[in-house]
């Protein structure tokens, strides 16, 4: 009974895979088998705007007539982009990250790919495919910013953006449309707001931490709710953007300032009057902490607050307070300037 056994064991362990042998579920993907890439230890690689990091692909032997290929997929269309591909001697660059991409090849194994500058839109999902006739494999790495996210709408109210304009409006505004992991975890760090807006990939949503009346209703639980996917052009919400670190510096001018004067107050400095974006990562990234309103390159007025205290506003969390889009004929404010670095 027992050389049965073992026999049936051996006979398993030489026999094809599984799959040619049991008829695997419709639908269901084959595991995927690493011959020639070895698995990233770490599949998130975790980086700020303006920084330089490097996407872990290395080859654990070198088939003949090989090539490796980087993409990435984009999440709004679905699509993966080329952006390099080499045979071990020769490098070819596509696209727009052509200029900030480079194969690291710190030795004949390596196929890493490191990225200059970091921009916000090179955030996201990348693979790395060896491409070996019938052995093609790949590994797939997130490339992870660090950033805050914030709800976006224009002077004259709120639901007036379609997708193409709450995209455009956060890239004025030194930001892109957030995706939905990154509305999530700011939902997780304290984002709560009652109004719906757009994303990268087309959907709609809005972060709830306090279930309220008219927020829908008290008896719905917590979360980031959807809307779902909308139609780009006739839907309109306001925007989820997402912004990153800083390569430069806020600073507050004081003055009794209207919006054309304070614009040129930041000029005679050297500076140019801060976007919505610039303000948030000055107060995320570099605590900037003012009680003081001040005109933005939108025509709004805001001041951030790190350290919440009751004669700056009163609201017990820290956060970019508000105070909406006033006339900008009104000399009351001073300014936030942005100089780069």
């Amino acid at each position: 009974m027992h050389r049965l056994l073992l026999l049936s064991c051996l006979w398993l362990l030489a026999a094809p895979p599984a799959s040619s042998i049991f008829q695997r579920p419709t639908g269901t993907p084959a595991p995927a088998r690493l011959q020639y890439l070895l698995e990233p230890l770490h599949p998130t690689v975790h980086t700020r705007r303006g920084a330089t990091a490097t996407l872990p692909c290395v080859l654990r032997a070198l088939p003949h007539n090989y090539r490796v290929k980087w993409s990435k997929v984009e999440p709004a269309n679905y699509r993966e982009n080329i952006i390099i591909i080499t045979n071990g001697l020769y490098h070819k660059n596509y696209g727009p990250l052509s200029p900030r991409v480079h194969l690291r090849h710190s030795h004949r194994y390596d196929a890493s790919l490191t990225i200059t500058d970091v921009a916000l839109e090179d955030e996201g999902r990348y693979r790395c495919q060896l491409v070996n006739g019938l052995e093609d494999e790949s590994i797939s790495l997130m490339l992870h910013l660090e950033g805050v996210v914030f709800p976006y709408q224009p002077s004259n109210g709120r639901y007036k953006f379609n997708y193409h304009e709450a995209k455009r409006a956060c890239e004025q505004q030194d930001s892109r449309l957030a995706t939905y992991q990154q509305l999530y975890k700011a939902w997780t760090e304290g984002l709560d707001w009652c109004n719906a807006g757009w994303i990268l990939d087309g959907t709609v949503h809005y972060p709830i931490i306090n279930s309220r009346e008219p927020c829908g209703g008290r008896l719905l639980l917590p979360g980031v709710r959807t809307y779902g996917a909308r139609d780009k052009q006739k839907d309109r919400f306001d925007a989820f953007c997402f912004t990153s670190a800083l390569q430069g510096q806020v600073y507050f001018i004081r003055g009794h300032l209207n919006f054309k004067e304070a614009g040129q107050a930041c000029r005679n400095h050297g500076a140019a009057i801060a976007k919505v974006g610039q303000l948030y990562s000055a107060w995320k990234f570099s605590q900037l902490d003012r009680c003081d309103g001040g005109w933005l390159a939108d025509g709004s007025v805001r001041y951030p607050i790190t350290t919440p205290r009751e004669r700056c506003g009163g609201l017990p969390d820290p956060g970019v307070r508000s105070f909406g889009f006033p006339s900008k004929e009104m000399r009351t404010y001073g300014a936030y300037c942005f100089v780069g670095k």
